[in-house]
């Protein structure tokens, strides 16, 4: 790192008072409501038992009842099994996590099993993720068009208008292109989630796009180190880059969604303060 007279002891010292921070944060209470919750994973090399391995970094982000963003927590495993997501979900709950509307994030049945079971919240697929997965099912010359038709129905104004446009365009394709009309089938309530909530909302809703450029910025910090030596290492760098993002986020003026519009969705009901008097 260029420095000259560190000792040892001063290095465990500094990565002890990292490791304390970073384990006061991810195991901070969570208080008031969180309507929006976005999930998204990572994966980087660790050395286990004399092998290189890839290890699952699952990180939450979340809007408060005041329309304030923050990360919530992360964790460290071997897979996006179920059973990772339902303890993951489960330690957020215990901490205090309550009022989630709807869960973002890329399709995936244990993470979406999860959030049934322990959240009780709705869940939106990624509309980022599913146009990927929709575009493989079109010829190479067809994805644009195919992309345009299936964006008509996200232009819609309402929910119902919507939900009839997405069957219009799955029922155009079907003569052609059949299993991406099965696939619109069945994707269609968890895609269109999204337009059952405040229209100022939905622009952040539909994908796990508010999250992707802190999830770039731990890729590019996590591929200088390359390989970590254990997952405490893992925990201790992607922790602290979460906790300065977070600190970031709370000293900004402006709120990520208005106090106006995040009401219509929060448990918590709005405080009115007296008036001053003259």
């Amino acid at each position: 790192m260029g420095m000259e007279g560190i000792s040892k002891s001063q290095v465990s010292r500094l990565c002890g008072e990292i490791d304390q921070q970073v384990q006061d944060f991810l195991a901070r209470p969570i208080e008031g409501d969180w309507p929006y919750l976005w999930l998204d994973a990572i994966y980087v090399k660790v050395r286990e038992a004399g092998r290189i391995v890839s290890v699952a970094v699952t990180i939450a982000v979340g809007v408060n009842g005041d329309g304030r963003r923050e990360v919530l927590g992360m964790a460290v495993g071997a897979s996006e099994a179920e059973t990772f997501w339902t303890d993951f979900l489960r330690g957020l709950a215990r901490r205090g996590l309550r009022g989630v509307r709807l869960v973002i994030s890329d399709a995936h049945e244990g993470l979406k099993a999860a959030v049934a079971r322990v959240l009780r919240a709705t869940w939106q697929h990624c509309r980022v993720h599913f146009g990927r997965n929709a575009a493989a099912h079109a010829g190479k010359t067809q994805r644009r068009i195919v992309s345009a038709w299936i964006g008509t129905a996200y232009a819609e104004a309402d929910a119902p208008a919507a939900h009839a446009q997405w069957r219009r365009v799955a029922d155009q394709l079907r003569p052609k292109v059949p299993k991406l009309a099965s696939l619109m089938d069945a994707a269609e309530e968890d895609v269109l989630a999204f337009m059952d909530f405040p229209r100022e909302h939905r622009a952040k809703l539909h994908s796990t796009n508010p999250i992707e450029r802190l999830n770039g910025e731990i890729k590019r910090r996590t591929d200088v180190v390359g390989i970590f030596p254990n997952e405490a290492a893992v925990v201790r760098l992607v922790g602290a880059l979460l906790l300065e993002q977070s600190d970031e986020w709370a000293t900004q003026r402006s709120r990520y969604m208005t106090l106006e519009t995040i009401g219509a969705v929060s448990d918590t009901a709005p405080v009115s303060l007296p008036a001053v008097a003259n």
